[in-house]
């Protein structure tokens, strides 16, 4: 329980650095923040320990409601970026908006140009440990991400996505009622 209110007290110090929270959300103390004044948090938002949120340029960050972030989360925006209502991500997660552009080997990758492209986690996502979502990604509603996939594309609603790189293994039926497994 005091874990919860020092959360709490913490989200309402959070507050003037927010663009937006709504409270009651729980959000312990980043590691590191940048850019905190372009994050909008939902109602009953909870990030635990250790993340990291960097907010370059134009970007932002909206985080919708009663969305469950687990510790050590990273994530990094310099465009649209997204997360759905209802969605959970575990600990170690990693996500980004930004690709780094290697094109010209005379020059160091991080002097070069980066690439912005909008993520967007639908509703009711779930997000294994440790998985990687790569600039450009799109999943669709009640998605599940399984541990250290590395995700890049669009994927429609109600899929299972596995692996390096991430593809669909499984689609919800609604006529059956089941998760049905894919054919490759």
């Amino acid at each position: 329980m005091f874990y919860k209110i020092k959360w709490f007290l913490s989200a309402i110090f959070l507050k003037i650095f927010l663009k937006k929270i709504y409270l009651p959300s729980y959000f312990s103390f980043p590691i590191f923040s940048l850019g905190l004044n372009k994050v909008s948090l939902g109602k009953k938002v909870r990030i635990f320990p250790g993340s990291r949120f960097e907010v370059h340029g134009d970007g932002y960050i909206e985080i919708g409601d009663n969305v469950g972030i687990g510790q050590n989360f990273h994530i990094t925006s310099s465009g649209k970026l997204i997360i759905g209502n209802g969605t959970v991500i575990s600990a170690n997660v990693f996500i980004t908006n930004i690709d780094h552009s290697y094109e010209d080997i005379d020059l160091p990758i991080l002097s070069q140009q980066n690439i912005i492209n909008e993520t967007v986690i639908g509703d009711n996502c779930f997000i294994g440990i440790g998985a990687a979502i790569q600039a450009g990604t799109k999943l669709g509603r009640h998605c599940i991400v399984g541990s250290n996939a590395v995700v890049r594309g669009d994927f429609p609603d109600y899929c299972v996505i596995v692996g390096a790189p991430a593809k669909v293994i499984k689609r919800y039926n609604f006529e059956t009622k089941t998760w049905v497994r894919v054919d490759d």
